[in-house]
């Protein structure tokens, strides 16, 4: 067997997310073949390349041609010897969790995952690493929320950066809905990053600290927060200032409502060059409908569009759009 061709692929997603993962690997034509917690395979109506496998499925924090299973973890390896770099993986305290990997994986390199799902079940897997794939094993970062943050917004903007691979700086004003109590703008605080928050809601005292008073008063030699206590809806081209260059939202309101508050700020601040919302959902099988949020940023301009699970979501989706 050509060890870069097979009929079968497996995903490794968040539990819980196995279904709404079968609904979107359907629509390819793959056909569901066997599942575990946070894991499932599929058959294909013809054998796979690898250099194919380039699917984009939301729930699916890795996606790999598999080379099956085996009943030690030496003998999922042993199928992996093309791989350039091995990452590990298994099901444990009921996740999928990645096993800590020293190297860091660069575009275009052969990665071979090998999944631990029981004392005799290991699955050998091979992806080649590219751009918006996490670099981490089995797409999980294994990171520890700080004491001092106020939310576990903090977890998931750092996940997106990573898993993304995403470049803010000091240059960039980031507007945020729905920042209270102050994960995200902590993390973009600490980052070096200034922002503007949007929320009627009382922020932490470990982001207030950075808080400025008024909009027009920045400072230049330090990240700065400006909170503007209002409803999204009631925010305007004034309380942004000028030199806004992201767009994020954490709001607890549906996709459809977040994609038209993130029209209506992307038209107050034509700058816009990226927007990295958190989707959050009642139910995963919204995922069907993810043509239709794409299709709303298209419209709004951006041309680089990526919606993923992380490891730290619920029924939630990170939804990244660039306009480079």
């Amino acid at each position: 067997m050509n060890r870069l061709e097979s009929e079968f692929v497996f995903a490794l997603c968040n539990p819980g997310s196995e279904k709404a993962l079968k609904l979107e690997a359907m629509a390819l034509g793959w056909h569901p073949s066997y599942q575990r917690r946070g894991f499932v395979t599929f058959k294909a109506d013809a054998p796979l390349a690898l250099k194919s496998l380039t699917a984009e499925l939301a729930c699916a924090r890795r996606l790999c041609l598999s080379l099956g299973k085996a009943p030690t973890r030496e003998a999922a390896l042993q199928r992996l010897d093309a791989a350039a770099l091995i990452h590990h993986a298994r099901y444990f305290e009921r996740k999928m969790q990645g096993l800590p990997c020293a190297a860091s994986p660069h575009i275009g390199q052969l990665i071979g995952t090998v999944v631990e799902l029981g004392p005799t079940e290991f699955w050998a897997g091979l992806h080649r690493h590219a751009p918006f794939l996490s670099p981490d094993p089995a797409g999980d970062a294994g990171l520890v929320m700080p004491r001092e943050s106020p939310s576990r917004a903090w977890l998931k903007l750092e996940e997106a950066l990573r898993f993304f691979a995403l470049q803010l700086t000091p240059a960039d004003v980031v507007v945020e809905l729905g920042c209270a109590p102050g994960g995200v703008v902590l993390a973009l605080l600490q980052r070096g990053i200034s922002a503007i928050g949007v929320d009627p809601a009382k922020m932490a005292e470990v982001v207030l600290a950075s808080a400025i008073a008024n909009r027009a008063d920045t400072p230049t030699n330090k990240p700065w927060f400006f909170h503007c206590r209002k409803p999204a809806a009631l925010a305007g081209k004034r309380d942004l200032g000028p030199g806004v260059s992201w767009f994020m939202s954490d709001m607890n309101q549906s996709p459809e409502v977040v994609l038209k508050e993130c029209a209506r700020f992307c038209k107050m601040a034509p700058d816009i060059r990226g927007v990295l919302l958190t989707l959050k959902l009642t139910d995963l099988l919204q995922i069907a409908d993810k043509a239709q949020w794409l299709a709303s940023l298209t419209d709004m301009g951006f041309t680089t569009l990526r919606l993923q699970q992380l490891s730290v979501h619920h029924k939630e989706f990170a939804l990244l759009a660039m306009k480079s």
